[in-house]
C-alpha cells in the first residue's frame, strides 16, 4: 500500500519516520528509535529496492520500538565470535567458579566460535545451532557434549537478550540431541553394610562411612577439617570443600613446553595400558601444563561449597562418632611418626604426610573398597544417592532431607531419591493380598523392621509434587542459618 502524501507546505513532526527515493535509485527509510548514550537521537536507516519494501521495513522498526524489543544502538556490530569472546572473558569469568569457566571456554572456543563465529549476532537462528549439533555428532562428539555446548549458548545469548543486543534467544528455540540418562541404582542396605564393614579396616575408611551415612559430596568430605567437627556434640559443618584445578602454563611457548609429551599416534586397537585411551594431540596442542616449570593456578584448593544451601550442619550417628574418634587417634600417631615431614593443615582425611587426599586417589580407593566388600561396581557419587534414599526409607520429611543433603531446590530431590526394592516388593504383596486373598488382610504389626509402604508412597508423592513447583529460592539464596538435623 503506497504511503499517504503529506500536504504541501507542511513538515513532519520531530521524531517521525521518513521515507524517500535516493539519488542511487533505491528507497531509504529513517526511523527514530530513541536516544544514544550521548543524548543524540538514535536514527536507524533501512534501504530497499522498492517503496513497498522500505515501508514494511520502517513499520517493523516502529513496531519493535513501540514494543520495547528493538536492539540497542551498535548491536549490529556484534558477531557471534566477538560476543561470545566478550561474554566468556568479561561477563562469566569474574562471576563463576573456575571449573564452570573451564567448561564455558571449551564450549566457546572449541565448538561455538569455529562453527558459528562468523554469523552476525542478530541474524543467528535456531537452525544454525541445530546444524552445529548435527556436525558435532557426525564428528563423533557425544550427545552430552552437544548439551554442554547448548547450555553454554543459551546462557551467553540470554545475557545478550538482557542487554538488548538480541531480541530473542535462538538457543532457547533450538533442540539439542537427546541424551540417554544412565540408570542410577543406589546401594541396597545389604551392600551398604558390607561396604561399612570393609571400610572399618582401611586407612581413612571413615571417609566412605561419612559418604554413605551423611551423603556428603566428594569435595565436602575431602575438605573436612577437625575444626568443623564437634565430636562432643556430634555435629559436622560443611562450609568449604576441596577441589582440584588444572595447571596453567607460565611459559612463553606452551606448545614447545609440552612437546615431549605430545601424543602423535593413537593407541592400538587392543590397548591394555589404558582403561580409556587418551586422544591424539592436535598439531597446535598447548596442553600438558602440569609439566611446565613455571606452571601456576592448579593443584588442590579449598573453596566454598557448591551453593549456600550446601553450608549446613548435620548430626553424626553414634557409631560414626566412635569411628571418627578412633580415626583421630590413629592420625595423631601418624603425625608423631612423621615428625617434621608432617604438613599440618587440620584435614580430617590425609595422606601419610598430612597432605589432603587427591580426588583421583580417593576414586581409586573407593573402587578398591567395593571389590574388597564384594559389591557391584558403582560410582562414588552413588553413595550420595544411597544416603538420600535411606532418609526416604526412614520417613524423614522432605524439608529435613533437603537440609541434610544441602539442596536449595526441592526438584533436586527427584533425581537423588529412589524407590528401594523393599518398597516395590511391599507394594506387590499388598496388591496380592487385595486381589487374590479370600480373607481380609491382617492389620500391620505395630512394630516392624520393614518400612511402612503406604507411608513411603505418600512421602514419594509429596516429594514429586514439591519437585513440580519451584523451590523457595535458588541455591545461591542465603540459608536461614546453621541448623542441626539429628
Amino acid at each position: 500500500m503506497p504511503r499517504r502524501k503529506r500536504t504541501e507546505g507542511t513538515r513532519a513532526p520531530n521524531g517521525a519516520s521518513s521515507i524517500y527515493l535516493g539519488r542511487d535509485g533505491k528507497w531509504h527509510g529513517r526511523v527514530t528509535m530513541g536516544a544514544l548514550d550521548n543524548g543524540k537521537p538514535d536514527r536507524r536507516h533501512v534501504e530497499r529496492k522498492t517503496e513497498a519494501e522500505v515501508i514494511a521495513a520502517v513499520r517493523e522498526l516502529e513496531r519493535q520500538r513501540d514494543a520495547g524489543t528493538a536492539s540497542k544502538p551498535g548491536s549490529r556490530a556484534w558477531t557471534v565470535e566477538t560476543w561470545l569472546t566478550h561474554w566468556v572473558e568479561n561477563v562469566a569469568a569474574p562471576s563463576v567458579r573456575e571449573t564452570t569457566l573451564a567448561g564455558y571456554r571449551v564450549a566457546v572456543y572449541k565448538h561455538l566460535i569455529p562453527g558459528l563465529g562468523a554469523h552476525r549476532l542478530r541474524r543467528l537462528e535456531p537452525e544454525h545451532l541445530e546444524k552445529l549439533y548435527a556436525k558435532m555428532a557426525d564428528a563423533g562428539a557425544k550427545p552430552g557434549t552437544a548439551h554442554q555446548v547448548h547450555r553454554t549458548a543459551k546462557t551467553a545469548f540470554g545475557v545478550a537478550v538482557d542487554r538488548g543486543h538480541l531480541t530473542k534467544n535462538p538457543a532457547k528455540l533450538a533442540k539439542p540431541p537427546r541424551v540417554d540418562e544412565d540408570e542410577i541404582i543406589p546401594l541396597t542396605a545389604a551392600e551398604a553394610k558390607r561396604v561399612l564393614a570393609a571400610a572399618r579396616g582401611r586407612r581413612n575408611g571413615a571417609r566412605f562411612v561419612i559418604a554413605l551415612a551423611l551423603g556428603l559430596r566428594r569435595g565436602e568430605a575431602l575438605g573436612l577439617k577437625w575444626s568443623r567437627l564437634d565430636l562432643d556434640a556430634g555435629l559436622l559443618r560443611t562450609p568449604r570443600q576441596l577441589q582440584r584445578y588444572k595447571w596453567k602454563h607460565g611459559c612463553a611457548d606452551p606448545h614447545r613446553c609440552g612437546e615431549r609429551l605430545h601424543r602423535v599416534t593413537p593407541c592400538p586397537l587392543k590397548c591394555t595400558r589404558h582403561a580409556t585411551c587418551p586422544p591424539v594431540c592436535q598439531p597446535d596442542c598447548v596442553r600438558h601444563a602440569s609439566s611446565c616449570p613455571t606452571r601456576h593456578g592448579g593443584g588442590l584448593r579449598e573453596v566454598d561449597v557448591k551453593s549456600k544451601a550446601g553450608r549446613r550442619t548435620v548430626g553424626i550417628p553414634r557409631p560414626l562418632l566412635e569411628l571418627l574418634r578412633k580415626h583421630k587417634a590413629t592420625q595423631d600417631r601418624e603425625r608423631g611418626f612423621a615428625g617434621t615431614e608432617w604438613h599440618d593443615g587440620g584435614w580430617v582425611f590425609t595422606q601419610p604426610n598430612g597432605r589432603p587426599i587427591d580426588p583421583r586417589a580417593d576414586h581409586d580407593e573407593w573402587k578398591t573398597l567395593l571389590a574388597e566388600a564384594n559389591v557391584r561396581d558403582a560410582r562414588l557419587h552413588d553413595a550420595r544417592h544411597t544416603a538420600a534414599t535411606m532418609l526416604l526409607v526412614l520417613k524423614v520429611p522432605l524439608p529435613a532431607i533437603m537440609e541434610v543433603m544441602g539442596w536449595g531446590d526441592a526438584s533436586v530431590a527427584k533425581r537423588y531419591v529412589h524407590v528401594p526394592t523393599e518398597v516395590v516388593a511391599g507394594i506387590a504383596d499388598q496388591v496380592e493380598n487385595f486381589l487374590w486373598s479370600d480373607t481380609p488382610p491382617a492389620p500391620p504389626p505395630t512394630s516392624t523392621a520393614q518400612p511402612d509402604t503406604a507411608s513411603l508412597i505418600d512421602q514419594l508423592q509429596r516429594l514429586l509434587d514439591a519437585a513440580k513447583t519451584p523451590g523457595d529460592g535458588p541455591d545461591d539464596e542465603e540459608p536461614p542459618g546453621w541448623r542441626a538435623v539429628i
